[in-house]
């Protein structure tokens, strides 16, 4: 094979191509019906590699060529990652917390009996004194209070509470928080100040309706009536006494539910209620909640819902900056809110969450994340202010309880970066409060210098070492109008890093960030963000609904159809792959985009693709996802095939099927293929202008049957296998022909090695760009013809002798005595070629397979023989006819193909058409499987000795498939067939079986990784 355009060769690698020594006839018996009869796919797939001598000549492939030929085999995708775990990032069911039960038993101004206070000790609960008014109204206000901590997390949720409650009031508040929170997440928030501690039975306490007695409630009970998915938060002394017990009773259900009776043959459910519960508890089940008076009574409750007042109140007491007036009536005024970034109090917030996603990122497990801190908003800011709490309540020697149970984060280095910004930012706080003249808040560098860090980390980093532990970091400086461009472009470098960077960015949470971004409208970060969005898509498709949802196809449309300049050929080739990802199996998004003029957009490209421009790498990739993105677009559209054809198509892209680089011409190849209607049915009763038109693009395809590239001929045999089966009745026709034809002609005496070398060498002239090559019916039927009404390609040039191709692509003059075969009606300087020319050199020196040449011997012999029984027909209908048989040879060169890809895919191909192919022995008879013992590897270099006996017989079924449904999927029963006589020794007698192949799935581009696109053979370049 011939090499490529030098500007894809920094891609590809030289790989010698094959020389093999001329067999025996019977070796070539052997391996020619091994190679159509593989023992399994293994050896088809090994058969380049066994007994092959190496020649001098080199052709060029590239090495993403070939890229998921084993993916399905192997269970992995095409990014080398196992298919189970590329969507691992993306939760399966995001839950919400939509009921928040609030219970609290406080019992203001009565200390419970095994409580000792320490004076003066911690009194406030959320944030105010409850002894500073009356105890009724006092708790109401707690109560109100802790709602809008709450409700700053989750405002959507419904709450409910109930101050300190009774038994039954704790059961019905608890059901009806289930009642309506349907199979969505629970949070039942329990403060125990004004109580006993928890007991070793599992129990918690509340009152009677008089209180005046502690009346205990299991925990048992609690989880039968909230339920699960639930969490709960448990504010008291031996906090951890109650996470056991919920572990213990959760044990106790599932035996319970494994020791009852299946009624009616339903399974008992065998969960473990654990899995969907989360438990923070204040404390050990040996510990007592801390009382110092520097911090608020309920401070475990204080860092889950105010956690930066928390933080810096626990600060303030441990800071030297008390010398420089900060007090915690000071902290209590920090100017701004949570919500605005711009200020003291936003900014803060928005610095502690991304340490606190850091610390988490960098010591939980991915799946452990993933379930906390992405899956349920209200869920992970408490998890995040948890980390918090363990800081804080650890200084006070009190242990927090998590279930699931967290590493220790409290001596986490990052919390060294929130201090750090936290005395940068109380520094500021005195001047900013009294309002000094020129008192400006100046914004925290932590951004910028863990940008740096990031940037210092690619640098040296890669696979084998730890992830960078700022990538949380990044994705939250994506909300900064300052950063962001540092932020996108450093993100693209971590990406281009490979499958596994990108698979990291999504666990961490990329995607919802730069979804975002596609409703921005800055210029400079379209080039970024499109890069960044063809590595998402290069490895999880799946991302292309969430794309539709919001609109953001509309982003690559505008971004493609940038002509101002702004835009390179190599970026808009990225976007062109993300609107061909879009389209790619996804009836919806390829609406979407058709509405949107997306089929205007990308012929408008493509016909701008000059030959001048396609030297250029940048250009090459555009015209290839253009290509590709066209026919991702029309595949299984009928409308949009349609709109595509009234606007040109066609032309545009058969102009692409002779260019240089062969990953243009296998694109456009199957862009054409695309708008062949793969649905099997009667093509009788079809539309004629659709299959005209259809014939039309199989006539232009038929020309690269023998292209130099693989995966151009594998193209080629998918387009033919789409004629196939929408054209199955024609075909069936034309191949009830071919099988008639050599039922008839089939004689006793083969032709000669020299006849059949002549016979083959009399058809390399060339014949005018754009007409089909003649078919042996065209031969057949040009016998009864006369001469006016011959077809345009069968008659000669006036005036022009008879011109043979040598070996080496040279003309030379036609031995004497040899002169071409004549066939009746046709001027003896008639010049019959196949597909392309028989020149090796001006094939790319790609040699022709020996079942290739056997063949022509074979066909040619039945079509000079057979011409005088061939009635005349319609001109039109002839051509219509020459056409599909062409296409019957054209499969069948296809599946001897010496490349295994091409050649499973034209099998299948003839498959469709219920035609196989099959080698005769060296008697005329046909070989079976049994005899198949060698794979035929490759083919004999030019002059070498072909055995005349191997020949080709093509044989057809005579069950047609049903006109409006599948294939049948076995053959029919039929009685044992008595044996067949020798067709050689007895012609007269000799019977053809018509034999039923089994069927293959309609749509023959969805098998075999059948199709270019989709990180297979042309993903590499671009990502």
């Amino acid at each position: 094979m011939a090499s490529t355009s030098s500007d894809v060769s920094d891609q590809t690698q030289a790989i010698p191509s094959r020389r093999l020594s001329s067999p025996q006839p019977s070796e070539l018996t052997e391996e020619l019906s091994k190679r159509l009869y593989p023992a399994d796919e293994a050896e088809l797939r090994d058969q380049q590699l066994e007994g092959l001598e190496w020649s001098e000549t080199p052709y060029f492939t590239g090495l993403h060529h070939n890229a998921g030929e084993e993916d399905e085999m192997l269970g992995t995708s095409s990014t080398g990652l196992p298919q189970g775990d590329l969507s691992k990032w993306r939760q399966k069911e995001r839950l919400k917390t939509s009921a928040v039960a609030l219970v609290l038993c406080l019992n203001i101004g009565v200390d419970p009996p095994d409580v000792i206070k320490i004076s003066p000790c911690a009194r406030a609960e959320c944030w105010m004194d409850p002894l500073s008014m009356q105890p009724p109204k006092a708790l109401e206000n707690i109560g109100r209070l802790l709602q809008a901590q709450y409700e700053r997390w989750q405002p959507r949720a419904k709450y409910k509470m109930h101050l300190d409650p009774t038994m039954e009031d704790v059961k019905k508040l608890a059901i009806s928080c289930r009642r309506n929170a349907k199979n969505e997440r629970v949070l039942f928030h329990y403060n125990g100040h004004g109580v006993p501690r928890p007991t070793a039975n599992g129990e918690i306490w509340v009152f009677n309706k008089s209180y005046t007695q502690y009346i205990p409630m299991s925990v048992y009970d609690l989880q039968a009536w909230v339920s699960t998915p639930c969490m709960f938060v448990f504010d008291c002394s031996a906090a951890g006494l109650i996470v056991n017990s919920f572990r213990a009773f959760s044990e106790q259900r599932m035996q319970e539910n494994a020791q009852m009776p299946q009624y009616q043959g339903v399974p008992t459910p065998m969960d473990d209620p654990m899995k969907e519960t989360i438990i923070l508890a204040a404390c050990e089940a040996n510990e007592i909640l801390p009382q110092t008076a520097d911090l608020p009574a309920d401070i475990f409750t204080a860092c889950l819902t105010t956690p930066i007042k928390a933080a810096l109140h626990w600060f303030c007491a441990r800071t030297h900056l008390k010398g420089e007036g900060l007090t915690r009536d000071l902290v209590d005024r920090l100017p701004g809110k949570q919500t605005d970034r711009k200020t003291p109090m936003g900014e803060l917030n928005w610095i502690f969450t991304a340490i606190t996603d850091t610390i988490a990122w960098n010591v939980l497990p991915r799946a452990l994340f993933q379930r906390l801190f992405r899956q349920d908003l209200l869920v992970a800011s408490l998890l995040r202010n948890y980390l918090l709490a363990e800081r804080i309540m650890r200084s006070c020697n009190c242990t927090p309880v998590c279930f699931p149970r967290l590493p220790p984060t409290h001596n986490h280095h990052m919390w060294q970066a929130w201090d750090l910004a936290a005395e940068m930012c109380l520094l500021q706080l005195p001047a900013l409060v009294d309002k000094e003249p020129g008192a400006e808040f100046q914004p925290s560098p932590f951004f910028s210098e863990q940008l740096t860090a990031f940037e210092l980390w690619l640098s040296h980093g890669s696979k084998d070492k730890q992830p960078p532990e700022q990538l949380p970091i990044v994705l939250q400086v994506l909300l900064s109008q300052v950063h962001r461009l540092r932020a996108l472009k450093l993100l693209g470098s971590f990406l281009d890093m490979g499958d596994w960077a990108v698979d990291l960015a999504l666990s961490v949470g990329i995607f919802p960030y730069v979804l975002k971004l596609l409703q921005t409208t800055a210029l400079e970060l379209r080039p970024t963000l499109v890069f960044i969005w063809t590595k998402i898509l290069a490895l999880d498709r799946s991302c292309q609904v969430d794309l539709i949802k919001d609109n953001g196809h509309l982003y690559f449309i505008k971004y493609l159809d940038t002509t101002d300049g702004s835009a390179g050929p190599d970026s808009r080739a990225q976007a062109a792959f993300v609107l061909a990802v879009i389209c790619d199996n996804h009836q919806r998004g390829a609406i979407a985009c058709a509405r949107s003029e997306l089929p205007a957009v990308c012929l408008r490209h493509l016909m701008a693709c000059s030959a001048g421009r396609l030297r250029s790498r940048g250009w090459t990739l555009l015209a290839k996802w253009l290509a590709l993105c066209l026919g991702k677009l029309c595949e299984e559209q009928a409308e949009v095939r349609a709109v595509a054809l009234q606007q040109g198509c066609v032309e545009v892209l058969t102009g692409l099927i002779t260019a240089d680089d062969p990953e243009i011409r296998a694109a456009s190849i199957f862009a054409l293929g695309s708008l062949i209607e793969a649905q099997q049915g009667d093509a009788l009763s079809s539309d004629k202008d659709r299959l005209a038109t259809e014939r039309l693009i199989a006539g232009r395809v038929l020309s690269r049957v023998y292209d130099a590239s693989p995966i151009v001929r594998a193209e080629v045999a998918l387009v033919l296998a789409r004629l196939c089966s929408g054209h199955f009745t024609l075909f069936q026709e034309a191949a009830q022909h071919v099988q008639e034809m050599a039922a008839a002609q089939r004689t006793p005496q083969c032709s000669s090695p020299t006849n059949s070398t002549a016979s083959v060498a009399s058809r390399a002239a060339s014949m005018r760009p754009g007409q089909l090559p003649p078919s042996k019916l065209d031969l057949a039927r040009a016998a009864s013809l006369p001469a006016d009404r011959l077809p345009k390609p069968l008659l000669a040039a006036p005036g022009k002798p008879v011109q043979l191709m040598n070996g080496k692509g040279q003309s030379k003059a036609e031995p004497a005595g040899k002169n071409p075969p004549e066939v009746r009606g046709v001027s003896p300087s008639v010049k019959v070629e196949p597909h392309a020319p028989v020149d090796v050199s001006a094939a790319n020196d790609l040699s022709m397979s020996s079942s290739r040449e056997i063949r022509q011997q074979h066909l040619e012999s039945t079509a000079e023989s057979g011409a005088r029984d061939v009635e005349p027909k319609d001109s039109a209908e002839e051509q219509d006819e020459a056409l599909y048989t062409q296409v019957l040879d054209g499969l069948c060169a296809l599946a001897t193909d010496p490349a295994p890809r091409v050649c499973r895919r034209g099998e299948a191909a003839l498959k469709l058409s219920n035609v196989e192919l099959h080698p005769l022995s060296p008697s005329g008879q046909l070989l079976s499987k049994a005899v198949s013992s060698a794979t035929l590897t490759g083919s004999p270099r030019s002059g070498s000795s072909i055995p005349p006996s191997m020949r080709f017989q093509v044989r057809s079924s005579s069950h047609s498939y049903p006109s409006s449904s599948s294939p049948p999927s076995s053959p029919p029963s039929s009685p044992p067939a008595a044996p067949a006589p020798d067709p050689v020794t007895d012609p007269g007698k000799a019977t053809y079986v018509l034999r039923k192949v089994q069927a293959l799935p309609q749509d023959p581009d969805k098998r075999d990784c059948g199709t270019v696109l989709l990180a297979r053979h042309l993903l590499n370049p671009v990502r």
